[in-house]
């Protein structure tokens, strides 16, 4: 989901997180359409906005501060003749906000960036590679065995993003930091053959989303679709979800469903969960940090650690890798990629494929 961070506001305010990514939505369009930064244009969007419901009437605060000139161009009211297919419903008495935030296809942007750098992506077996550190000033080498030979990459600048693989790799390098940050989420999968898709935050107590639903279809192992699709269930229930085991969590997600929306049969569904970890650079109290984040490592001259924190500052972090490679003048040798004889990664199966996909 790229998010332009009205749901960071549902305590009624703006905040930090909710500014800094109020602009995002827009720069991901324009990629989308080729006029940005990076070309995604062919990439998938799933949706174009997100809505924000509630299943009675919301607080007046909320509904005040969400009509207010403070979210104008982020927020607005859907008339009833406008909501959704899902809401529809004689039993549906709460109001909807659209959001500027879409839904894209990730697997297929995934698809859209690798063929763009095809000849400089490799896929390496870490039981045949290493990062060479040899101290304080080190400024560490991947080395890799191919076949009876090695292989020395040497670089000014080695980008570490790789999500909370972050944490062993700033290890393995005797990085004193920055230090990464866990903080977990317990999702539920729903695969069923209802015909609608959605793609919704319900507003509750909390000042995170209640629930979120967003809709994804599974694939046969010929890739086309077989009719049925995935709601991918998070907010406050997989927070609240962390530590349950999966069935509980699976009945408390049934039970939400029910007194959500009632009308909707799921009597023939499938069920998993799926635990998962934020990983993002360690925040006083564990908080959630507000922007994407890169610096130099602490030890070693030439690594930078970065984590988005979240796929909407993607572009965020990308500026402030490139701000710190301009501070130190490092800029693309543009010299001519060597054949590695090394094998192209595939793009990973989405989580409810692996679950559900049969």
């Amino acid at each position: 989901m790229i998010h332009g961070g009205i749901k960071y506001t549902l305590s009624g305010a703006l905040s930090g997180a909710s500014e800094a990514i109020a602009g995002m939505p827009a720069h991901w369009r324009s990629c989308l359409r080729g006029e940005g930064d990076v070309d995604l244009r062919g990439g998938s969007v799933l949706s174009d906005h997100f809505y924000l419901w509630s299943a009675n009437n919301t607080a007046a605060k909320l509904t005040t501060f969400l009509a207010s000139k403070a979210t104008r161009g982020r927020v607005g009211k859907v008339a009833k003749k406008d909501l959704p297919a899902i809401l529809q419903n004689l039993g549906f008495k709460g109001s909807v906000y659209k959001l500027v935030d879409m839904v894209l296809d990730v697997p297929g942007i995934l698809r859209l960036l690798a063929a763009q750098a095809k000849e400089q992506i490799y896929k390496i077996d870490w039981q045949h590679a290493r990062l060479n550190s040899s101290g304080n000033s080190a400024a560490p080498a991947l080395q890799i065995d191919i076949g009876s030979d090695t292989l020395n990459i040497n670089s000014k600048a080695i980008i570490f993003a790789a999500g909370q693989g972050n944490e062993a790799l700033l290890q393995n390098i005797g990085a004193t930091a920055p230090t990464m940050q866990r903080r977990p989420l317990h999702q539920v999968m729903v695969k069923h053959h209802h015909p609608h898709t959605f793609y919704g935050h319900c507003l509750g107590t909390d000042t995170t989303p209640r629930l979120t639903i967003s809709s994804h279809f599974c694939e046969d192992s010929s890739r086309g679709e077989d009719g049925s699709q995935i709601w991918y269930l998070g907010g406050s229930l997989a927070e609240k979800g962390v530590g349950m085991s999966p069935g509980l969590l699976i009945d408390q997600a049934k039970a939400e469903l029910n007194t959500l929306l009632p009308w909707v049969n799921l009597e023939k569904a499938q069920w998993a969960t799926l635990a998962i970890d934020r990983a993002e650079p360690k925040q006083l109290n564990f908080g959630r940090p507000d922007q994407a984040h890169a610096s130099w490592a602490e030890g070693c001259k030439n690594v930078i650690a970065a984590w988005p924190t979240k796929l909407t500052l993607a572009p965020n972090l990308g500026n402030t890798v490139v701000e710190l490679l301009d501070q130190e003048s490092i800029k693309p040798s543009h010299q001519e990629t060597p054949n590695l004889s090394l094998p192209a990664p595939p793009i990973a199966a989405s989580p409810w494929q692996v679950a559900l996909g049969d």
